[in-house]
């Protein structure tokens, strides 16, 4: 069949359907005529009537069937393969033997994907060498901001956090995680440094106050210094900081967020302008309503990117043995979690990393069941909006394909280094860059916001059912 074109299949295919349909009707005819000759009239024509729509129906579900698996599928696929190189920059070849019975079309998509990946490299080389000098400078910026003796942070207008550098990083890691798009008051205290910015913006001077942690232990001379546009940068002077030099974390900014306006309602909001954080579990067993969590992984995902060092790295003490045969796969022993917080303070730290941003997991209602049954325990009420990137798998490649997190993986080009398969926090990163590979694609199909997601993936909602 592979040697025969493709409009002479199709021709044949409908052949079929006709000369089957014939035959089915001649013999059910044949049949009810027997069947007239030993009963009545009425009996033979109706049986001849049930025979031949019961073999037509055979006909019809046999004919879908050839047809699903030979051009359907195979069309739905190259299709997913095809948006993966447009938008996902994934370049491996295109699955010809899939598509083998479309004549010369998986030929010719992977003949336009050739010549357009060989454009895109060429304009990938260019872009390269851009963002080499570009580094470099920013690394020299970065050593420079090292050797001040202040820890600075560039806020927006909207009190959210632009940029901070290796010294406000760790005056920050000491309340919370740094999060970039994190308001400011989630670190110091509110009333102070409101009234502070309050005093800066009537004076469009620069203004000294004493900015208070959120955790009422620890207090910083501070100052801030307004900027064009609204925002301002604050200045922490003599900010101890006790890391050695190679492991001073690089300047994290994204100055996108200083013209970023105030949020919609989440399901009108684009896609691109969310925050994510992109988590998963550990776990001593399979149970939600019996197991526990051994260990919390996170990152976050903020403009189409993974923002480096803002991690959640957090071992769990569960309360009851961890089995050897959970611990041979996810490697968390109960010597590791001796002393570690347990799941009411691991969860309040988790939940307060992800706070205003869409959580994302890959079989979320299994990781989100743990959290969900100990929320009295945390004291927090977990109603953040979330994604599966499960579902998001079904949307852009068809619910028939295989959607493991190994499966999505080793489709979008993503490695994930065998020592941290099966630890949360390797799990977590390799999700996120599946997500960050997959936003561009829900794009392009013309889902760009939250709600439009959310509609589609609703669709497949029996697959997580059947995953657990």
């Amino acid at each position: 069949m592979t040697r025969l074109g493709l409009r002479l299949r199709i021709f044949l295919l409908f052949v079929v359907i006709g000369l089957g349909g014939t035959a089915a009707v001649a013999v059910a005819l044949w049949l009810g005529h027997a069947r007239a000759l030993e009963t009545t009239v009425t009996n033979g024509f109706v049986f001849a009537a049930i025979l031949s729509a019961l073999a037509l129906l055979a006909l019809s579900v046999g004919i879908w069937l050839v047809f699903d698996e030979n051009v359907a599928k195979p069309i739905e696929k190259l299709a997913a393969e095809l948006r993966m190189r447009a938008h996902a920059g994934v370049t491996r070849d295109v699955d010809t033997h899939g598509a083998r019975f479309l004549g010369d079309l998986a030929h010719a998509a992977q003949a336009i994907s050739t010549r357009a990946t060989d454009g895109a490299m060429e304009t990938a080389q260019m872009v390269s060498r851009e963002t080499e000098r570009l580094a470099t400078e920013t690394a020299r910026l970065t050593a420079l901001l090292t050797e001040i003796p202040v820890a600075m942070i560039l806020v927006s207008r909207r009190g959210q956090i632009v940029l901070y550098d290796g010294q406000a990083a760790e005056v920050l890691s000491q309340l919370h995680v740094p999060r970039l798009n994190a308001p400011l008051t989630d670190f110091f205290e509110a009333e102070g440094l409101n009234a502070a910015v309050s005093r800066m913006h009537k004076t469009g001077r620069e203004v000294r106050f004493t900015a208070e942690g959120t955790d009422g232990a620890q207090s910083y001379d501070a100052r801030l210094k307004p900027m064009d546009g609204g925002g301002y940068m604050m200045v922490i002077e003599g900010a101890e900081t006790h890391m050695a030099p190679e492991a001073e974390r690089p300047l994290v900014y994204d100055f996108d967020l200083l013209t970023h306006d105030a949020p919609a309602a989440v399901e009108d909001t684009p896609l691109s302008a969310l925050s994510y954080t992109v988590f998963d579990t550990e776990t001593t067993g399979l149970l939600p309503h019996k197991d526990e969590v051994v260990q919390i992984g996170a990152v976050r995902v903020l403009n189409g990117r993974i923002v480096p060092g803002e991690v959640l790295d957090l071992l769990v003490d569960p309360g009851i043995p961890i089995p050897a045969s959970s611990s041979r796969v996810h490697k968390v022993t109960d010597a590791m979690v001796a002393g570690k917080p347990d799941i009411g303070e691991a969860g309040r730290r988790f939940h307060r990393f992800a706070k205003g941003s869409v959580i994302v997991a890959h079989n979320a209602p299994f990781d989100m069941a743990f959290l969900r049954r100990h929320r009295d325990r945390m004291g927090v009420e977990w109603d953040h909006p979330i994604l599966d990137t499960v579902l998001l798998s079904a949307v852009l490649f068809g619910a028939s394909e295989t959607h493991t997190l190994d499966a999505l993986c080793q489709r979008l080009g993503v490695e994930i280094p065998q020592a941290l398969r099966h630890t949360a926090l390797g799990d977590a990163n390799a999700t996120a860059q599946v997500l960050v590979m997959m936003l561009p694609m829900l794009a392009a199909r013309g889902m760009r916001t939250f709600g439009e997601v959310l509609e589609e993936t609703r669709k497949h909602g029996r697959l997580l059912e059947d995953l657990n």
